[in-house]
């Protein structure tokens, strides 16, 4: 298990049940970098990776 995954983990425990929108996760992303800027970085990649889960899908059914 990595050490990410305890984090994960509890997401999961005590919100998995909750229904969100991408407009509130991406507040929520904002936020976390204005209070943590050093994760600036990390944070963009997984929303740039978020946002394009299904590109390759699309490529597949060109």
């Amino acid at each position: 298990m990595y050490f990410t995954d305890r984090g994960i983990e509890e997401l999961e425990k005590r919100r998995g049940e909750e229904e969100i929108t991408f407009e509130w996760l991406a507040e929520q992303l904002r936020t976390f970098v204005d209070l943590n800027p050093d994760f600036e970085v990390p944070v963009e990649r997984l929303a740039t990776w978020l946002a394009r889960l299904d590109d390759d899908e699309d490529e597949d059914d060109e």
